[in-house]
C-alpha cells in the first residue's frame, strides 16, 4: 500500500522536475550560463506551496555530458514556449525571469538560485499563472533544494533518476522518446 501511495505522486514530481530542467535550460541559452553540476549523485527535494502535493525527493545521477545534454534537448522547446527568458548572474547565484505558455496556461516566473553547483544549491521560484484548468492556483511557490551525495551507486548510470517509491527512469530515454514523437 505504501508503494502505491508514493507512486501516486511520481508523475507530479516528474512533471515538476522536467519543468525545472526546461526552465533552467531555457535560461542557459543566453550569454549567462548556469554552471554544470558536479558529476555524481544529487538529491533534489521539491516543495510546492499550497500543500496539494507533499514535498518530494528525487535522486539524479549525472555527469557533465548529461547536464549539458538536458539543456540542449529542452532548450528548443523552451524557445517555442517562452516569450521571455532573462537570466542575470548575481554575487550569490542567479536570477531568472521568464514568461512561458504551455497548453494554454501562461506562467510568469521569477527564480533565484543560490549556492554551489559542486555541493548544494537552492532554487526558489514564484509563478503567476493564468489560463490554466479550474482549480489551478494562480500563484505558486516552489523551492528546490539540491545536495551532492557523492558518486553514483554501482547500479546507476548518468541520467538515471530515482523517483519516489523507487521508480527508476533515465532522462536520456525520455530524450529518445521525444525525438521519436510525431511532428505536429
Amino acid at each position: 500500500m505504501a508503494r502505491r501511495t508514493s507512486l501516486r505522486f511520481a508523475p507530479h514530481v516528474l512533471s515538476l522536475t522536467l519543468s525545472l530542467t526546461l526552465f533552467c535550460s531555457a535560461a542557459c541559452a543566453g550569454p549567462v550560463e548556469i554552471p554544470t553540476r558536479k558529476a555524481g549523485l544529487w538529491e533534489v527535494t521539491i516543495t510546492r506551496s499550497g500543500g496539494r502535493i507533499p514535498s518530494q525527493t528525487v535522486q539524479h545521477c549525472t555527469d557533465a555530458t548529461t547536464d549539458k545534454d538536458m539543456g540542449g534537448t529542452f532548450a528548443p522547446m523552451a524557445k517555442d514556449m517562452c516569450s521571455k527568458q532573462d537570466m542575470q548572474k548575481t554575487s550569490t547565484g542567479f536570477i531568472i525571469d521568464s514568461t512561458c505558455t504551455i497548453s494554454g496556461m501562461t506562467s510568469v516566473t521569477h527564480a533565484e538560485i543560490i549556492g554551489d553547483f559542486n555541493s548544494a544549491y537552492t532554487m526558489k521560484m514564484t509563478s503567476q499563472n493564468s489560463g490554466g484548468p479550474a482549480g489551478m492556483p494562480h500563484e505558486t511557490s516552489t523551492t528546490m533544494e539540491a545536495k551532492w551525495l557523492g558518486a553514483c551507486k554501482a547500479d546507476q548510470k548518468p541520467g538515471d533518476m530515482i523517483m519516489p517509491g523507487g521508480v527508476k527512469m533515465n532522462i536520456k530515454d525520455l530524450q529518445k522518446m521525444r525525438g521519436a514523437a510525431p511532428k505536429q
